[in-house]
């Protein structure tokens, strides 16, 4: 939790966003075919040249979000201070100036808290198979 907190405050500044985005950019570049997770690499990382070819856009309700994390932690931290830092961290990347978390208009969305990891997993397939079809 002080890792994704630190991150969020981080991810604020401008000239820490564009470092890494650069970095980002140039490993995508030296290879072909790579799957890239973050919460603004379909908006700005790859957003043009090299753009996606597809994007997801995972949605969780902050309850259940919680509660896996707590769970994830082994439940090192109580699971009310889990949620709080979840809140504060995706309204942060929400409300950032720089590369604000949004879903791009042509992401596909799935809502991971009516789904488990397999059901979600089996999604995702789909949707690259569709593509690669």
């Amino acid at each position: 939790e002080k890792i994704s907190n630190h991150v969020a405050i981080l991810a604020k500044n401008k000239k820490i966003r564009e470092i890494v985005n650069k970095f980002q950019k140039k490993i995508i570049r030296n290879n072909k075919k790579i799957c890239v997770e973050g919460r603004d690499i379909a908006s700005k990382i790859l957003a043009t040249k090299p753009k996606y070819d597809l994007a997801f856009y995972f949605k969780c309700n902050l309850n259940v979000a919680s509660y896996r994390r707590w769970l994830d932690i082994k439940k090192k931290t109580p699971l009310k201070n889990v949620k709080k830092s979840l809140r504060k961290r995706t309204l942060m990347d929400k409300n950032r100036k720089y590369s604000p978390l949004i879903k791009v208009s042509d992401a596909t969305l799935i809502r991971t808290d009516k789904l488990s990891k397999k059901q979600v997993l089996t999604k995702m397939s789909e949707k690259i198979e569709e593509l690669i079809k």
